[in-house]
C-alpha cells in the first residue's frame, strides 16, 4: 500500500544533471578567474567594474539549479494516494525475528552476520507478491520494527534502519521474539503463518523451545537460520576511533560461537527447517520455497485504488525560482550602494 509514488520515476534521473552543472559552473568561474589574473592588476579591473558582484551570479545559478530540479521532480508525477479499497490477495503472513544483539556485529560471515542478514532479508522482500511480512528486533528484549504489512517499500526502509543500538538490554531472549512475533499477526486473520528467527543461537534469556511448541498450537510454522559459523569469531567493537573487540572481566577476547543445537531444536519444535548461513549463502532460499509450499489463503487488505496528481505544485515553486532569478541582476545597483541604512547623520 503506497500512499505516495511517482507516476513516472524514470525521469528522476534528469537530477543526474544538477550536479554536472555545477561542475562545469564551478570550472567556469576559475577560468574567468584565471582570464582576470592575466588580463591585468586585480586591484585596476576592481576600479574599471565597480559594480561587478561576486555572489549574486552563484546566488542566480543556485536558484536556477534550484528550479530545475523542482521541475525535473514534477514531471516525474509525484502523486498521493486519495483513495483507499479493501482488495482480497493470495497469500501468507510471515515476521521475521531478527537478533540485533552484539554478537551479531561479528565478522565469521562477511560484512557481518547482522549485514548480511539485512541483506538477504532485503532479497527475500523482493520476491515477495502477496503476502505480508512484519519485522521484529530482539536481544535481550523484543521490539516490533514493522507491523504486519504488505507495503513492501516501507518494509526495505525499516530495515535499513536496523542496528545494534535499537535494544538497549543486550542478551539474546529468542523465546520473547517468538511470542512477540506470535502476538503480531492479524487477529482472527485466516492466512498460513510463519516465523522466521535470524540468529546466533546464543540463547541466554528464556526458553525457545517452549516457545515455538506454543506457535505450533496457534497455527504458526517456526523456522530458524543460523548466522555464524561454529569456530566462532570475535565481535569488533569501536573505541576511540579504533577498532578493537570485545573482552571479558578478566580482559580475555569474547569469542561468539552459532549455537546450531538450540536452533535446530527451535526448528524442530516449531514444525519448521533450520538452515545455517555462511559466506556463499544466507539460506533464504531454501525457507522460500519452504514458504512457497504453503497454502494460500485469501487476505483482506487495503490498498490505494486512486492518486491525485501533485505536479502542479512543484512547477508553480519552479517559476517563481525562475521568476526570482529573473528579476536578480547579476550586477549591483548604483543607486543601492550609495544607501547607507546605518548612517548616523
Amino acid at each position: 500500500m503506497e500512499m505516495f509514488r511517482f507516476a513516472h520515476t524514470e525521469y528522476l534521473w534528469g537530477l543526474l544533471i544538477i550536479p554536472l552543472l555545477t561542475l562545469f559552473y564551478i570550472w567556469a568561474r576559475f577560468a574567468r578567474k584565471r582570464a582576470l589574473k592575466r588580463f591585468g592588476n586585480q586591484e585596476t579591473i576592481k576600479e574599471l567594474m565597480p559594480f561587478a558582484s561576486k555572489s549574486r551570479p552563484v546566488f542566480k545559478f543556485f536558484l536556477l539549479m534550484l528550479a530545475l530540479a523542482f521541475f525535473i521532480v514534477g514531471a516525474a508525477r509525484p502523486q498521493f494516494g486519495s483513495k483507499l479499497k479493501k482488495v482480497k490477495r493470495e497469500g501468507i503472513e510471515l515476521i521475521i525475528a531478527l537478533d540485533v544483539s552484539n554478537s551479531m556485529m561479528a565478522e565469521d560471515i562477511q560484512p557481518n552476520r547482522l549485514e548480511r542478514a539485512k541483506r538477504a532479508i532485503s532479497r527475500l522482500v523482493d520476491r515477495l507478491k502477496d503476502d505480508k511480512i512484519g519485522l521484529i528486533v530482539f536481544a535481550g528484549e523484543a521490539y516490533t520494527q514493522l507491523p504486519i504489512t504488505s507495503d513492501y517499500n516501507s518494509a526495505k526502509l525499516f530495515l535499513d534502519a536496523v542496528n545494534t543500538q535499537m535494544v538497549p538490554r543486550q542478551g539474546t531472549a529468542i523465546g520473547a521474539a517468538i511470542n512477540m512475533a506470535m502476538r503480531s499477526f492479524t487477529p482472527e486473520g485466516d492466512a498460513n503463518k510463519a516465523i522466521v528467527v535470524i540468529t546466533d543461537g546464543e540463547n541466554h534469556e528464556d526458553d525457545p523451545v517452549s516457545a515455538a511448541q506454543e506457535a505450533v498450537k496457534s497455527g504458526i510454522v517456526v523456522h530458524a537460520i543460523g548466522m555464524g559459523l561454529p569456530q566462532g569469531s570475535p565481535i569488533p567493537v569501536n573505541k576511540g576511533g579504533q577498532t578493537d573487540y570485545l573482552r571479558d572481566n578478566k580482559g580475555n577476547v569474547v569469542v561468539t560461537k552459532l549455537d546450531e543445537n538450540t536452533l535446530e531444536e527451535v526448528a524442530a519444535a516449531g514444525k519448521g527447517i533450520y538452515v545455517r548461513a555462511n559466506n556463499a549463502q544466507v539460506g533464504l532460499n531454501a525457507l522460500f520455497d519452504e514458504i512457497n509450499k504453503m497454502e494460500k489463503q485469501d487476505m483482506e487488505t487495503r490498498v490505494y485504488s486512486e492518486y491525485d496528481d501533485q505536479f502542479q505544485y512543484f512547477f508553480a515553486i519552479g517559476l517563481f525560482l525562475l521568476l526570482f532569478e529573473f528579476v536578480i541582476l547579476e550586477r549591483k545597483n548604483k543607486y543601492f550602494m550609495k544607501v547607507n541604512l546605518f548612517s548616523s547623520k
